[in-house]
């Protein structure tokens, strides 16, 4: 067994989910997750190729209403845009998965405005305005929503010649906080999920280093790095009645490696 529960039938049924960067990684595996509970999902890709048309099968196999949107997240005017064709073209919109998000790898001394304006755009701008765009849309509609952030445990955790990175996650669980405050009202909650080290393609060149992986899951006390299925439990939980209670929090999704990690 890998740990893997089963999705309960039904959960989401009726619903629709949009997922941003739902190509790959942890996006798909959240799309996945959803459609196995019921929900009609909309896929937010950067650019309808291959690897989009791919993802869009797997959850068509899975016997769920699927489309692919093409929207760049960073960008006020698309994700406007975007909400307003998910709700046209599949009849509604009630969970937004806020995944979409990039990294950059430099020190302090050597980040350039160009990269860090890239980070914060896409993990933290991109997120409010998608936010504040499903927020209108559930007001003119009637009923309430949820709003589901892909963190990290960055957004509490330093993490050395990545300081954009931690930024924008940091001030993701903020601005979760806040908007749980003020959109509670509307019946809509929002939460985080923060993952820890997740199998991703953003991983691979540490997958492919044996000894690097050791060193990592020698600090993970569950003993093993963590699969995108684990983080989709996580967000299929929120996104269904049974987390209609929580709003302002973050759910760690890392095996315990917040308080077992150092940097080496």
């Amino acid at each position: 067994m890998d740990g893997t529960p089963e999705a309960p039938a039904g959960r989401l049924a009726g619903r629709v989910a949009l997922v941003t960067g739902a190509a790959q990684g942890i996006g798909l595996g959240i799309a996945l997750r959803l459609a196995r509970e019921g929900a009609a999902v909309a896929l937010n890709v950067h650019k309808e190729d291959a690897r989009a048309a791919e993802a869009r099968q797997q959850v068509q196999a899975l016997g769920a209403a699927c489309e692919v949107f093409v929207a760049d997240v960073s960008r006020i005017a698309p994700t406007r845009q975007l909400v307003a064709d998910v709700a046209a073209r599949l009849g509604r919109l009630d969970i937004l998965v806020n995944n979409a998000g990039i990294e950059r790898h430099a020190g302090v001394l050597e980040v350039t405005e160009a990269d860090f304006d890239a980070v914060i755009a896409t993990n933290l701008k991109g997120p409010f305005f998608l936010a504040q765009a499903f927020a209108a849309h559930v007001q003119d509609a009637g009923g309430g929503g949820r709003i589901i952030n892909i963190s990290s445990v960055h957004e509490d955790l330093p993490f050395p010649h990545f300081a954009p990175y931690c930024a924008s996650k940091g001030g993701l669980r903020m601005l979760m906080r806040t908007m749980a405050l003020e959109l509670a009202p509307l019946g809509i909650t929002v939460n985080n999920v923060s993952p820890g080290a997740i199998r991703t393609p953003i991983n691979e060149a540490l997958l492919q280093d044996a000894a690097k992986v050791a060193a990592l899951q020698a600090q993970i006390p569950v003993g093993r790095m963590g699969e995108p299925s684990d983080v989709a439990g996580a967000v299929a939980f929120l996104a269904s009645a049974d987390a209609s209670y929580i709003t302002g929090t973050s759910i760690i999704v890392d095996g315990g490696l917040l308080w077992n990690y150092s940097e080496q």
